[in-house]
């Protein structure tokens, strides 16, 4: 297939494609009898793949260093398996940082309903409390809203 379709199964430009074959992340494609690229199905997995090395945030020196070491062969499926390893490792510690976070936020929009549904319907004055939630939760363990201070919120 010709360079557009390539670009068009793989999710690449045509620009991308080019670049991705100079610096070697692509094997240089096979060329037809009048110089244009053509690529086979084959490509187009390997093209999806370093879609999603990058997705997952590789390092583009890693997925070069990745990349040479495939076209190696077979003699260097040890490190190809190490290097993705390593960097699932460091996803799925991302993943577990990604969670503290949103149960973090989860957390404050919970805070903050609970916060809505004590001042109900009291006076305009009510400012919320800080986002320090030991002063949050205080307020409402106490059964008592802040109105005295700014306070961002």
């Amino acid at each position: 297939m010709k360079i557009s379709d390539f670009a068009a199964h793989s999710g690449l430009t045509p620009d991308t494609v080019r670049y991705y074959e100079r610096i070697g992340l692509l094997p240089r494609s096979v060329r037809d009898a009048g110089g244009r690229r053509s690529y086979g199905m084959a490509d187009i997995g390997w093209a999806s793949f370093l879609r999603k090395l990058q997705a997952m945030g590789m390092p583009m020196r890693d997925r070069l260093k990745y990349s040479r070491l495939r076209t190696e062969g077979p003699a260097t499926t040890v490190a190809r398996r190490e290097m993705l390893e390593a960097h699932r490792a460091g996803l799925a510690a991302r993943v577990a940082e990604l969670t503290g976070l949103i149960t973090a936020l989860d957390d404050k929009i919970d805070l903050y309903r609970t916060m809505e549904t004590a001042i109900g319907g009291q006076n305009d004055d009510y400012r919320p409390p800080s986002d320090d939630d030991s002063g949050d939760r205080a307020a409402l363990e106490h059964d008592t809203l802040d109105t005295g201070a700014d306070h961002a919120g």
